[in-house]
């Protein structure tokens, strides 16, 4: 276990909603240092809970690396229905750059990290537009992609209890029930939410990572993962032996060394 000297630290409002709250992590800076480069972490939990504060050790870590570190809170389904936690994760990126001088981060190199629903909105932020020139790139752990193939494979025989809650937290995202009553609103809902809709050849360079026995399975990623490289996009599908899911992928000792080496490569 690996425990760096404490950042310094900060918690700010990017909105005006009580969820629209950002954690800075940052070291201070030798007067005209040159510009540091940035992550933005988004917390998952179903889109429904999770914290920011769940990321502050690997935060603690990557302020080690070099890095200024933000994580964000966005705002929950079912009482914020899609698309608002990508609004929100926008809004945090906006807040970023805004400020970047507060932490002497350079707002042309950011890169994002999401773990499970926070990996399915660091994807969109990758892709939504001109993904390339919000993020320099994303990394992502367990992300459900497509959150209607999440909903149906919460239906399938036999499956685990985590992915029949994913299935219901897909209901609550969209305010709606996918199937033959839907109707349009629900279904451009759900066509918004799926990552692979979006891509196009001005998005960010992706890493997307998955356990084994992943409860997401892998196939939530290899469907945008050959999307955007049919786009001239780089993008990289890496599987962990395990039953580990998100943030869990850390526990295996090579996860780490790999999201470092990747950031190094695309951000200093």
């Amino acid at each position: 276990m690996v425990t760096p000297r404490l950042p310094k630290f900060k918690t700010y409002a990017y909105g005006k909603a009580s969820r629209q709250r950002i954690d800075a992590y940052w070291r201070p800076s030798a007067p005209k240092a040159a510009p540091r480069p940035a992550v933005l972490v988004i917390h998952g939990g179903y889109w429904q809970g999770g914290d920011k504060s769940s990321w502050k050790y690997l935060a603690r870590r990557l302020t080690a690396e070099g890095y200024v570190v933000l994580a964000s809170n966005y705002r929950l389904a079912p009482k914020a229905v899609w698309p608002a936690q990508r609004n929100d994760a926008m809004s945090a990126l906006d807040f970023m750059r805004k400020h970047a001088k507060v932490w002497n981060l350079d707002p042309n190199r950011i890169a994002v990290i999401g773990s499970s629903s926070g990996g399915m909105l660091a994807t969109q932020l990758g892709t939504y537009g001109t993904g390339g020139q919000r993020v320099r790139g994303v990394i992502a752990l367990s992300p459900p992609n497509n959150p209607f193939l999440a909903y149906q494979d919460g239906a399938e025989p036999g499956a685990v209890p985590a992915k029949r809650m994913l299935r219901k937290a897909v209901v609550d995202l969209v305010r709606c029930v996918p199937g033959g009553r839907a109707g349009a609103p629900c279904w451009k809902r759900l066509d918004d939410a799926n990552t692979t809709n979006h891509v196009s050849g001005g998005d960010a360079p992706m890493l997307l990572m998955h356990a084994s026995g992943d409860f997401v399975p892998v196939t939530q990623s290899t469907g945008l993962a050959a999307a955007l490289r049919a786009a001239g996009v780089p993008a990289t599908v890496k599987v962990v032996q395990g039953e580990m899911h998100a943030s869990g992928l850390l526990e295996d000792e090579h996860t780490y060394p790999q999201i470092v080496d990747w950031l190094d490569a695309h951000m200093k």
